[in-house]
């Protein structure tokens, strides 16, 4: 009988991006615009990958692409906020996402925006607004894992905007 020892973790092949890519397309996920900085310096973008973290401290997780000017003035100023989308911000989450050639500070002339109490950018209307302080950053690959200390939330009525299948739509519910 021949013993044969398991592969090395670094032997393991990983999946290819398209593969990937394929596969969480089946994860429904919320849409939602992340902001940082103040009048000209203001930067966003459009994200899927937000996730709670922990209670104690109240925690999120985002991960968003190095190569992004939001990914190096998050660093910069320390401090950042999530408007989470509803229903009737398709439009909205397409500008951020790069799709209406908007870019810097233009992406925030279609909608009415706050400086919350962390002096971030957050959408006045939209399902929910989350302020966050850096807690813990870390490269992964093309991306930063920004770690937010969440310090204040706002909250209203409303359908969330998701992201199935590479396609915006509503979650109805209620």
């Amino acid at each position: 009988m021949s013993c044969q020892s398991p592969p090395r973790r670094s032997d393991i092949r990983s999946i290819d991006a398209i593969e990937f890519r394929q596969a969480m397309r089946n994860l429904a996920s919320g849409v939602s615009i992340v902001a940082t900085g103040t009048a000209d310096g203001r930067r966003g973008l459009t994200v899927s990958s937000i996730t709670s973290i922990c209670m104690e401290p109240p925690c999120l997780l985002v991960g968003i692409n190095a190569s992004s000017e939001t990914h190096d003035a998050i660093l910069a100023n320390g401090t950042f906020g999530v408007s989470l989308l509803g229903g009737n911000q398709q439009d909205l989450a397409l500008r951020f996402a790069g799709r209406h050639g908007a870019n810097g500070a233009d992406r925030f002339d279609t909608a009415v925006w706050d400086q919350g109490v962390l002096d971030v950018p957050v959408l006045q209307s939209t399902v929910c607004v989350l302020e966050c302080v850096l807690h813990h950053y870390q490269v992964v690959g093309t991306h930063g894992i920004f770690v937010g200390r969440i310090v204040a939330t706002r909250s209203a009525q409303g359908n969330p905007l998701i992201n199935f299948r590479g396609e915006l739509r509503t979650l109805l519910y209620g």
